[in-house]
């Protein structure tokens, strides 16, 4: 899909009645429509990580919620940022601006997703993040019109870092993505090895668009470091796993960790390459039988069972408009205290709740990829290793640098 929006209206599935008169809804309202633009990567390394399945998760949102929100149309836009954070910004400011959109979702790429939440701010509008993991989008670079739903470096850090380091695994080395996302991941992947007795033995950042790996793998084999952190995602993550394969990595006793890992990953890696690696996820679609029945019905559109974004991305949609519904009005601000008192269950999380500094806490959970002759058949790829706690899995309010975050 080329850059530029689309613009997409939903049609309502159903007459909606609500229990407040209509002319009342209505001037509660900002203007005739509830507009939610989804800015993804449509064509870019980290598609397959939002992308289509961003846009189809949102949609299948707003039609379950009948396509209407106190007795007004949802309409859904769609843009592709080209992971270019001054295109981003260009979009999302004609969205609040010109289109008068409501709130922005997924936002994959943190330098994009860091960018966006504090246009959100300035506009008084509410971006909802998904697709990118720095966990600064909690701390110093918190807002109060910006919600990070899914997952974060912080926990992808606690989750496999620890399994790594209590199997006995203390020395590493990172081959970090040099942009928000991978610092992120490495120092607070870092941080949890050296808490645990672990040491970094060195480190190599690669340019964001760099799809030949081997001479720094080269160099992190020759470290001899136990474990090799990729610290970063998309299409560059699957080819250094390949690539480790190929240079005999595994064989040669190193554990790859790779910190972020997508179930599309896995998919294009195959269980034969990927097997043995240790990740941890917000979401599984085989989990339990609410994630296989929703995972079933994005399946028959998509024709790939959903990640733990594209599950976020439903998840939150459903609950922003629950909040308007419950608010009255899709004011900002009305609408964000509203998201903060009703609690998230669904397929999703159970019992999820958003904190002041933005951070939806949820459990996380650690699994392993299975060997070839443990899978049942397609997508059926992990075996839980651990389920971590959300007060355990993100990163404590007392240990946070958000200024919205009030310490007593």
């Amino acid at each position: 899909m080329k850059a530029g929006v689309q613009k997409f209206l939903v049609a309502a599935a159903a007459i909606v009645v609500f229990a407040n008169p209509a002319g009342a809804q209505s001037l509660a309202m900002s203007d005739g429509a509830v507009k939610i633009g989804v800015l993804t990567d449509m064509s870019g390394q980290f598609s397959h990580e939002s992308g289509e399945g961003a846009v189809t998760a949102v949609k299948m949102a707003v039609e379950d919620f009948g396509g209407k929100v106190l007795g007004k149309p949802i309409e859904v836009l769609v843009a592709d940022h080209q992971n270019k954070p001054d295109t981003a910004s260009g979009l999302a400011r004609k969205w609040f601006d010109v289109d008068h959109v409501d709130m922005v979702a997924n936002l994959i790429n943190s330098s994009i997703a860091l960018t966006v939440s504090q246009l959100a701010k300035e506009k008084n509008r509410i971006a909802i993040i998904n697709g990118s993991g720095s966990s600064r989008l909690t701390n110093d670079a918190c807002t109060p019109n910006s919600v990070h739903y899914v997952y974060d470096t912080y926990a992808l850090a606690r989750g496999t870092g620890s399994a790594l380091l209590k199997a006995g695994q203390k020395s590493w080395y990172f081959l970090t993505a040099d942009y928000a996302f991978g610092h992120a991941l490495e120092a607070d992947t870092s941080a949890v090895v050296k808490g645990l007795g672990g040491e970094i033995v060195g480190l190599t950042r690669y340019p964001i668009e760099t799809f030949d790996q081997s001479s720094f793998l080269l160099q992190a084999q020759a470290s001899k470091a136990q474990v090799i952190g990729l610290a970063g995602s998309g299409t560059v993550l699957v080819n250094a796993i390949k690539s480790a394969q190929e240079f005999g990595i595994t064989k040669g006793g190193q554990t790859l960790a790779g910190l972020l890992v997508w179930i599309t990953d896995i998919k294009s890696l195959g269980l034969s390459s990927a097997q043995g690696l240790v990740l941890t996820n917000a979401f599984y679609w085989d989990r339990d039988d609410e994630t296989r029945a929703w995972s079933r019905r994005f399946f028959e559109r998509m024709k790939r069972m959903p990640h733990m974004g594209d599950a976020g991305d439903y998840s939150s949609t459903i609950h922003y408009l629950k909040a308007i519904e419950a608010a009255g009005t899709d004011e900002a601000q009305a609408v964000m205290s509203r998201m903060r008192e009703i609690p998230v269950n669904d397929f999703f999380a159970k019992n999820g709740r958003i904190r002041e500094d933005g951070r939806m806490v949820h459990d996380m959970y650690v699994y392993e990829v299975k060997k070839p002759s443990e899978s049942k058949g397609d997508w059926d790829y992990y075996k839980l290793r651990e389920v971590i706690p959300g007060d355990q899995a993100f990163r404590p309010l007392k240990d946070s640098v958000c200024p919205l975050v009030k310490k007593g």
